[in-house]
């Protein structure tokens, strides 16, 4: 009996350990703000680097819990411009906080775009997430699985802010980066 209800503990042990694998490697759903008119969304530009979980690794983690509309420019406003449209990568730390925000090309972008950007970091600064975690498994001599080790690790994640003026009435999205 006793080898039987091991065999079944390992069973059931190991269907667990696989069905935690599989929820974290999902791709996390659509992300809808619900306020102000604002809708977010995940974007992953070609060639971005992920970790690679070796062999019983298990991420979870990274995902926005805390975000802050950018502010439409109100010098701008006025003017209405055509939409605007900010890449911008924020990095994270190991406790979920945006750390910096970068945006290409803000060295060459005029008066007008430099505005939108500064309304991207100061938003951006505001987001929080939960920490990127990879928890490591393996099993012991008799097939039971156990947590060897866990760490927060840092990451990136790449949004499109989007920027529209209609009739002296703005509206700002967020889209992030897909595979």
């Amino acid at each position: 009996m006793t080898g039987r209800a091991t065999g079944w503990r390992n069973a059931c042990g190991g269907l667990l350990l696989m069905l935690v694998g599989c929820a974290m490697t999902r791709p996390p759903p659509a992300l809808s703000s619900a306020t102000d008119d604002a809708s977010w969304k995940e974007v992953v530009p070609v060639g971005t680097t992920r970790y690679r979980l070796a062999l019983g690794e298990v991420s979870s983690g990274g995902t926005p819990f805390r975000r802050a509309t950018p502010v439409y420019p109100p010098e701008l406003l006025v003017g209405c411009p055509s939409p605007q449209e900010v890449p911008a990568l924020l990095i994270v730390d190991e406790a979920g906080k945006v750390g910096e925000v970068r945006v290409a090309d803000e060295a060459r972008a005029d008066t007008g775009r430099r505005a939108f950007i500064a309304a991207v970091r100061v938003a951006a600064r505001r987001w929080q997430f939960n920490p990127l975690t990879i928890n490591r498994w393996a099993a012991d001599a008799d097939g039971n699985s156990h947590m060897v080790d866990s760490g927060a690790r840092p990451f990136s994640l790449t949004y499109v802010f989007r920027f529209e003026c209609h009739a002296g009435k703005a509206t700002v999205s967020a889209a992030a980066a897909k595979p």
